[in-house]
């Protein structure tokens, strides 16, 4: 019993289930409600219409003896009433008669309608079940007028530029993360095997040989942790707290004070509230504040960084790094964004840091709804500025629960 209840719901509720079936029977069924509304707009004008009524009328006969008849003879006006009701009756049997076949013509005439109108998209359906991740470059190209459908086909078309980028990015990012954490492997395993291959080392080569093989586990280890910062940085921001970028930044300024002689620190801090992951935000600033004191002038030149937090003209909370160094070529600035960059040789040299830095700061900066950019200065180093949403409390009277808060 069960089994046919079910049944019954399935049947109920299932219906017509192509585009093209509900495209006909909304073409069918407008046609119907027309022809129907025409055709007893008609009946009615037919049956009001008092134009062909006769008024005159046909005496009974009378009796000799002058008194009436008995049966008079039934007036004109009754016998043109009979015969209007006739053919009204006659009108609309035909009517419906007409409108019964039309309908049928109109399911035929609707059906070839809406299979012109949905060959595009039958078109389209098809091209894109032979795009798969190996052949994202495909495009499905509609051509024709700039309709809706080609409005939908081109979108299409972007989003799949898009995937592909994306595909391409992500190609990239595993054959980069998977060169950089094989460097330090190797680098370990040729010190552990020249090592053995010296049977009379010393107790200091074999010291040196595992300080060595110690730093390039350490390296191994912060590039892990980039990489599961960078992941959490894309995944979102987690729990949400006020964070003054300002008191993060002088924090973080001895820090960046210290390294390689340390730059000449110029900071103007202002209050600059954020709502947001307080670990994120300090890694944003980590990386920022420490990339622009490695990225400086060698040590015995006037290096320096500028630092400024506060609210910018649109009312949000900015930060603004500047710094001193070697001149960056304007087109390579974008590229700092990405995943492993590094400016001139990669890969080859001295590596100052992972490359994922710039990348992180992205990832945070996005994950807090906010927008970031670098320009190059024409007499070297860089300017990297960051505009995230500003926190506010709203005021509350005394003894009133505390405010809440809300992002501008």
């Amino acid at each position: 019993m069960r089994m046919r209840v079910g049944g019954f719901r399935r049947l109920r509720v299932r219906g017509p289930r192509t585009v093209r079936w509900r495209l006909t029977l909304l073409y069918s069924s407008l046609f119907v409600v027309a022809g129907a509304l025409l055709l007893a707009f008609t009946y009615l004008l037919y049956a009001h219409d008092g134009s062909g009524q006769v008024v005159g009328t046909v005496e009974g006969p009378r009796s000799v003896s002058g008194v009436p008849g008995t049966d008079p003879a039934p007036t004109l006006t009754a016998v043109v009433a009979a015969v209007r009701e006739d053919q009204r009756h006659q009108l609309l049997v035909k009517a419906c008669v007409a409108l019964a076949v039309m309908a049928l013509a109109s399911l035929a005439l609707g059906w070839l309608m809406a299979g012109r109108v949905l060959s595009p998209l039958r078109t389209m359906t098809a091209s894109a079940r032979r795009i798969s991740a190996d052949n994202l470059h495909e495009r499905l190209a509609v051509p024709g007028p700039d309709d809706e459908l080609k409005a939908m086909a081109d979108t299409f078309d972007a989003v799949l530029a898009r995937l592909e980028g994306a595909f391409e990015a992500q190609k990239q990012f595993v054959a980069n993360a998977s060169h950089e954490l094989r460097t330090p492997l190797t680098l370990q395993q040729a010190v552990v095997d020249v090592t053995l291959a010296d049977p009379d080392a010393s107790a200091q080569v074999l010291r040196d040989a595992l300080a060595r093989v110690r730093a390039a586990g350490q390296e191994q280890e912060r590039l892990i942790e980039a990489l599961l910062t960078l992941a959490r940085s894309q995944q979102g921001a987690g729990e949400r707290e006020f964070v003054d970028l300002a008191a993060v930044v002088r924090d973080r300024l001895p820090e960046a004070d210290s390294v390689d002689g340390g730059p000449r620190v110029e900071a103007r801090l202002e209050s600059a509230p954020v709502l947001g992951d307080p670990q994120l935000i300090e890694r944003l600033v980590v990386n920022l504040t420490d990339n622009a004191a490695r990225h400086n002038l060698p040590a015995g030149e006037e290096s320096w960084v500028s630092v400024w937090t506060g609210l910018d003209a649109l009312g949000r909370s900015g930060l603004r790094i500047e710094n001193s160094g070697p001149v960056i070529p304007a087109d390579q600035v974008a590229g700092l964004f990405e995943p492993f960059r590094r400016l001139g040789a990669e890969r080859i040299g001295r590596r100052d840091g992972l490359g994922l830095g710039m990348s992180v700061v992205a990832a945070v900066v996005a994950a807090h709804g906010g927008r970031v950019w670098a320009r190059t200065r024409p007499a070297g180093g860089l300017v990297v500025e960051v505009s995230l949403p500003r926190y506010a409390a709203r005021p509350s009277p005394a003894g009133v629960a505390p405010p809440r808060a809300h992002v501008v």
